[in-house]
């Protein structure tokens, strides 16, 4: 009986195990680094802010049963290359070059947060590239996009709180940040801080501390999604703590001829960590109506 029990729990983690790491050059002399498990559709996941791909470590296991599962760090976070002032990309784009050197034509896109902004800008400025998008607590951005470079009052501003930052002290910055996080979730909360913090520790902090170029395209998607019929098949997930007192759906189910949302009750920002059964769940159920 033990050897049986062995054997199922090697076989179960040999399914699991990470099949591909690796590094994939972008622009400007960059690289972003990747994570690939599973076989069947492609599906990317995008990370939040302050975070990277380990955010994902409860989606890792069980949608690789499903699906290619691929996840990345982007720009500036975990592994990959650092950020820099004086190079203009988008976060999105280094999605797309990720995706063309994996030879993936089209993938399912899960974000979260930040990576739910990167995720609304593909939905508008590369739909031929879905399968399907999610969009965790976030959608397309209604900020300036890179045609509309920082000006001098933008620069002054930033100068001002990155000074005020560097006064406060970016430990007691990250301490806020991460309390933040987790004071939005619900009764599972407390699940989510060990590695939560780990992540935000590990976070090297350059984008607080620095001018950041346009890394999405926001106003610039909002206006390609409006003018287009879209008809990627899209769900929009949020915390139920996050919409309290909040009226109507996202707007972009306006412009969506398949879009649908979705709340999770007792869980915030970041639902994904706090409630992975339910988010996972959500998803699947999303793509079996599909």
């Amino acid at each position: 009986m033990k050897n049986i029990c062995l054997f199922i729990t090697l076989l179960l983690l040999a399914s699991c195990a990470t099949t591909l790491k690796g590094f994939v050059p972008v622009s400007g002399g960059g690289q972003v680094y990747y994570e690939e498990c599973g076989k069947g559709e492609p599906m990317v996941l995008l990370h939040g802010h302050s975070l990277d791909r380990r955010m994902w470590d409860e989606q890792w296991h069980p949608l690789s049963k499903h699906f290619r599962l691929v996840r990345m760090d982007f720009r500036g976070y975990g592994l990959s290359s650092a950020q820099r002032e004086d190079l203009q990309f988008c976060h999105v784009d280094d999605v797309i070059t990720l995706m063309d050197s994996l030879h993936i034509s089209k993938a399912h896109v899960v974000g979260l947060s930040m990576g739910a902004f990167v995720a609304g800008d593909m939905l508008a400025m590369y739909p031929d590239r879905l399968l399907s998008c999610v969009m965790t607590s976030g959608g397309i951005r209604n900020s300036r996009g890179p045609s509309e470079p920082m000006d001098s009052a933008e620069r002054a501003k930033r100068d001002v709180e990155i000074a005020a930052l560097k006064a406060k002290g970016v430990d007691k910055m990250k301490e806020e940040w991460t309390q933040q996080l987790m004071s939005s979730g619900g009764s599972q909360r407390e699940r989510m801080r060990k590695p939560l913090t780990q992540m935000i520790q590990d976070w090297t902090a350059w984008q607080p501390l620095h001018k950041e170029v346009r890394l999405f395209y926001g106003r610039e998607a909002w206006q390609r999604l409006i003018q287009q019929e879209n008809t990627t098949p899209t769900l929009l997930i949020r915390g139920e703590n996050e919409v309290k007192g909040k009226k109507g759906e996202p707007r972009e189910l306006l412009y969506l001829k398949h879009g649908r949302y979705v709340v999770i009750p007792d869980c915030g920002h970041m639902l994904n960590m706090e409630r992975p059964n339910e988010f996972n769940r959500s998803i699947l159920e999303f793509l079996n109506r599909q």
